[in-house]
């Protein structure tokens, strides 16, 4: 059989790549024109004021932002020229938070072209999430279709991967989607021990080498970072590097910075450089967080925790391990917030984490604010997104029932009082075949 000619190879690369590029043809939603006024709702506020759910409440919103609020009948000032949404039997949900996420950073795995999480480079701070969002993704409108509003996109790859970002899951471009374009810098730790296990080819001693050498260069770039600060401000004339201008909102504490850390010697030796360096640590990952408490507490360290839908890393673990850790952080009043962090198809399945997470012993008006107001106070957007109060952005979405139920999907949603189409392609899959066994009379309607 003959090969390809490398005209033909290149046209069907191309034409493949074509197919998978993910270019949603969804329109996004216009800004909000008129007063709205939902009522007979549900409303799931988790806010300080409503912390349990509020039993046939109203909120109206307008300029995409909330204006008032309550239970029972709305007052004539909030009736007046407001278009009125009946909202019976129905829930009002803060629009659902997922980080760590890819979500327009991945489109196919096995299709390098749609691949932006990582740079080449082992440390690249200077690179931010929001830049390679794909606005277009397809996937895009299927995390919204799971109540998923809001993403913190996180690059990975190498030991400073780059700046995670806040992106809204609407818009026409990356600008449109960036709500927070530098939400703090992301460091993988190391393993803080080798790893003895029939797998692995590498004695201790290489291994843990290798672990001092990584540890080494995390503290080397931070030292420079600091010193290439003092020396701006010493000399104006100092030339500009990039990679250490991005670690500036880090080391002055205004943003926080984001350890990847699993194991409970990853999250102790990181904390414990974090608090040498007077950071802002967040631990991403966390599956060891519950051995972790007292560190965590002292330290004033966040936790967003990934993928409860995991084994447990030994079989000396229970079972149980990767669901309960939640419920031992609400315990101890660690904040926290639950993320997927499954690939980016996946991120609508957020809530079923969280329930799970309740399942096992967490509230579920915790388990709902894990994934709400609980990542949005974290990455420093709680004044604007996670909850439904006054002054707050108009962002949530009505389902069925209870929001953590797989099965209740939003039917109506908004961000920032723009009301979104939820539509995505798997729907519009199903309503395809729908129709094909509808034509050949196997179904009826």
């Amino acid at each position: 059989m003959k090969s390809p000619t490398p005209f033909i190879s290149i046209t069907a690369t191309f034409a493949i790549a074509a197919s998978v590029s993910g270019q949603s043809a969804q329109v996004p939603a216009p800004p909000q024109t008129e007063s709205l006024l939902i009522h007979n709702a549900t409303v799931h506020a988790v806010s300080d004021d409503h912390p349990t759910a509020i039993d046939a409440g109203w909120v109206r919103f307008e300029d995409g932002r909330i204006v008032s609020m309550g239970e029972g009948e709305p007052p004539q000032t909030a009736l007046d020229d407001a278009r009125h949404i009946d909202a019976e039997g129905l829930s009002l949900v803060p629009g659902f938070i997922s980080g760590p996420s890819q979500i327009g950073l991945l489109e196919v795995e096995q299709v390098s072209a749609t691949d932006d999480r990582r740079e080449g480079a082992s440390r690249s701070p200077e690179a931010a999430a929001w830049i390679a969002v794909n606005p277009d993704s397809d996937l895009i409108p299927v995390a919204r279709s799971g109540g998923v509003l809001h993403t913190l996109a996180m690059p990975i790859g190498g030991t400073i991967p780059g700046r995670a970002s806040v992106l809204r899951m609407d818009g026409w471009t990356t600008e449109d989607l960036a709500l927070v374009r530098d939400a703090g810098v992301i460091v993988s730790w190391p393993m803080a021990a080798p790893i003895r296990a029939s797998w692995m080819r590498r004695g201790s001693g290489s291994q843990r080498q290798s672990i001092e050498a990584r540890l080494k260069a995390i503290d080397t770039w931070f030292d420079d970072a600091e010193a290439w600060a003092d020396a701006r401000a010493a000399d104006e004339t100092t030339p500009t590097d990039l990679r250490f201008v991005a670690m500036q909102r880090v080391l002055e504490g205004e943003r926080p910075v984001f350890i990847r850390a699993d194991s409970r010697g990853q999250i102790e030796t990181s904390l414990a450089w974090a608090a040498a360096r007077d950071l802002r640590p967040v631990i991403v990952g966390g599956s060891a967080a519950a051995e972790c408490i007292p560190i965590l507490q002292r330290t004033n360290a966040s936790v967003i925790l990934t993928r409860v839908h995991r084994l447990p890393p030994s079989r000396h673990h229970a079972v149980d391990r990767c669901f309960t850790v939640a419920n031992a952080l609400e315990a101890a009043g660690v904040p926290f917030a639950i993320g997927a962090e499954d690939e980016p198809a996946h991120e609508r399945e957020i809530a079923h984490n969280a329930a799970t997470a309740a399942a096992h012993g967490l509230s579920r008006e915790a388990a709902l604010r894990a994934i709400t107001r609980g990542p949005a106070e974290i990455i420093g957007v709680g004044d604007r997104l996670g909850s439904i109060q006054s002054g707050r952005s108009a962002t949530f979405f009505l389902c069925e029932g209870d929001p953590l139920e797989v099965v209740n999907q939003p039917m109506r949603a908004w961000i920032d009082g723009r009301e979104l189409d939820l539509g995505d392609r798997q729907k519009r899959l199903y309503d395809k075949y729908r129709e094909k066994y509808r034509q050949k009379g196997i179904i009826d309607g």
